[in-house]
């Protein structure tokens, strides 16, 4: 019993020390094609309801994967057995990436349609590696909590100062909802928003505020009607009142447009 109890301590402190290795893991080799967290209730809607036309998801999310190894009717391992259910998400993941064949998958029937074959990846992870990559999604709801209770609060934007500025130059405000951990938003970065006439339009029409939803809260109160969805784009007049948002990522000509409707 006191063996068994020591065994239990130990794989504790370890899910702790690890998750940190095991989400650098996640970030570097897999967050390519397995998109940042997305509030359950849009992929609901994504898949039962627009047939993925909303996000247009080639692979599972990050909390989707956590779900189907830690909750789904398909989860990997008994919860009351952690040290047991380690080794056994360890060697699920090994199989799957070596092979990833669809008869493998653990995610749901219904969505699997719609994503695409994933290819091998076969000797691009050591075995330390997989042993963290399954200590991070045995963590990852309870440290996925306490990121929503240690974000920073929204006082520290200036919103008195952001609609001064917005006022004096005639400009509205742009709210920009991004993430570190977010693939589509490291993409709109790199091929819209860094552009110079992209840059130079939004300079010209709006205030531009950038956030990190990840450790930060948005201002304005735009809690209230963010759907939890990375990239988003949150437009407000010159006193800081929502008008409406453009969740996801866009091409240059599609943003633009966005920045030129907002004119009108």
């Amino acid at each position: 019993m006191i063996r068994v109890l020591i065994g239990c301590i130990f794989l504790l402190v370890n899910l702790s020390a690890n998750y940190e290795e095991g989400k650098a893991v996640f970030e570097k080799k897999c967050s390519s094609c397995h998109g940042g967290f997305i509030e359950i209730n849009i992929l609901k809607e994504n898949f039962f309801e627009k047939k993925n036309k909303l996000l247009n998801l080639k692979a599972p999310t990050e909390n989707m994967l956590a779900y189907a190894i830690m909750d789904s009717p398909k989860k990997i391992g008994d919860p009351n057995d952690l040290e047991m259910r380690q080794i056994e998400i360890e060697e699920f993941l090994k199989s799957y990436l070596d092979e990833p064949e669809r008869y493998k998958s653990i995610c749901d029937e219904h969505i699997l349609k719609f994503y695409e074959t994933k290819p091998s990846m076969k000797g691009q992870l050591s075995d330390e590696e997989y042993v963290n990559l399954s200590y991070y999604f045995m963590e990852y709801k309870d440290n996925r909590e306490k990121i929503k209770e240690e974000k920073i609060l929204a006082s520290d934007f200036d919103e008195k100062a952001i609609t001064k500025k917005a006022k004096l130059e005639d400009k509205i405000i742009m709210v920009y909802a991004t993430s570190k951990t977010c693939y589509f938003c490291k993409k709109m970065d790199k091929e819209v928003l860094s552009l110079e006439d992209v840059k130079s339009k939004m300079n010209e029409d709006y205030i531009f505020v950038k956030v990190d939803v990840d450790n930060e809260q948005l201002p304005f109160d735009l809690k209230k009607v963010y759907k939890e969805i990375t990239p988003t784009f949150f437009i407000l007049d010159k006193d800081g009142k929502y008008i409406k948002q453009y969740p996801g990522s866009w091409t240059k000509s599609d943003f633009l447009e966005i920045l030129k409707e907002n004119l009108k």
